[in-house]
């Protein structure tokens, strides 16, 4: 891929980020509860930040979903409010924001294996479930350091950010790779 297509890629990264922090994902009802219960939407408790990063690692490769992350972190600490508390360099405090800080390597983790085989769906699916791991257990790095410096309770802030927002971000994984491999396929590359 050419410099000037990743750099793209890279800019709709960080605008889809940024634009995704403050998306709810939701889900309809299913087709066989529609008779009884109608078409009803309920939250899936995450937001589309992270599909943002897993889809530009699938559609731009592994810089422009470096790039992207990059750019969003600093214009974060920079105190403009890209992140879903604000901004600032007093987010570094935040239990957040070792997950923010997960989403340089798992973009380029994502984009490399995106890229590595041939387009196929279940190697797309696989390169998303590697960056959402890589995210996470960056996130679950930072909120242990946090434990020990800075005394935070570990536990409960694990649970808060990386198992009760699990199932949602395995729907999004599942989202990002039917859309991706669709562009990818639709854009011949």
């Amino acid at each position: 891929m050419t410099f000037p297509l990743e750099l793209m890629w890279a800019l709709i990264g960080l605008l889809l980020t940024i634009a995704g922090t403050f998306i709810e994902a939701s889900m309809i009802s299913p087709p066989w509860d529609w008779d009884s219960q109608g078409i009803s939407i309920f939250s899936l408790g995450v937001t589309y930040q992270i599909g943002a990063v897993l889809l530009i690692g699938c559609l731009g490769g592994k810089k422009a979903g470096t790039l992207s992350q990059i750019a969003y972190l600093i214009l974060g600490l920079l105190w403009l409010p890209v992140f879903s508390q604000g901004g600032g360099w007093t987010y570094l405090k935040e239990p957040s924001i070792g997950y923010l800080l997960g989403f340089v390597p798992g973009g380029w983790v994502c984009g490399t294996l995106a890229f590595r085989k041939r387009l196929r769906l279940e190697y797309l699916a696989f390169s998303c479930l590697c960056g959402l791991l890589v995210i996470h257990m960056v996130g679950i790095s930072y909120l242990i350091v946090s434990h020990y410096f800075i005394d935070v309770p570990l536990v409960p802030q694990i649970f808060k950010y990386s198992v009760a927002p699990l199932l949602g971000h395995l729907v999004i994984v599942c989202e990002v790779t039917v859309l991706a491999f669709m562009l990818r396929k639709f854009l011949l590359y």
